[in-house]
């Protein structure tokens, strides 16, 4: 099973230790592989910077969960470029999840979650993957 996770479920899941969110992240991390690029990085690390995440979140938080995220996961390198999402800063997800060979795209993002599936791909929520009794 391959996984991709937007920003924000990330966020979701570093936030709470008991979320849907980071249940569905450590259920793929344990059953499967959760995939990353630098693109994909780069906007969890924008987002953990932003003002209203840090009331949440220190920066020795960030990095760690950072750290462990790229630890763990199977880096992609993205070789498709896509313009099907109807927000142009999406279509990331949607390139990694298709040169990654992806199961699933995880996010609560409606501009992706209409798009399911794409490819052969399964975009759903983090409660959705959960439930998902093909997995």
């Amino acid at each position: 099973m391959r996984s991709v996770f937007d920003a924000n479920v990330l966020v979701s899941a570093l936030l709470s230790a008991q979320s849907i969110p980071r249940r569905a992240l450590d259920f793929a991390l344990e059953r499967g592989e959760v995939l990353l690029s630098l693109d994909v990085l780069a906007e969890l690390s924008g987002v953990l910077g932003r003002k209203q995440i840090r009331l949440y979140v220190d920066d020795e938080d960030a990095r760690r969960f950072m750290a462990a995220l790229a630890r763990e996961a199977d880096w992609v390198e993205v070789i498709s470029h896509i313009e099907a999402c109807r927000d142009p800063k999406d279509n990331k997800y949607l390139e990694l999840a298709v040169s990654g060979h992806a199961d699933y795209l995880v996010t609560g993002d409606s501009d992706l979650l209409i798009l399911t599936p794409f490819q052969g791909i399964v975009i759903l929520t983090p409660r959705a993957f959960l439930a998902d009794r093909s997995l």
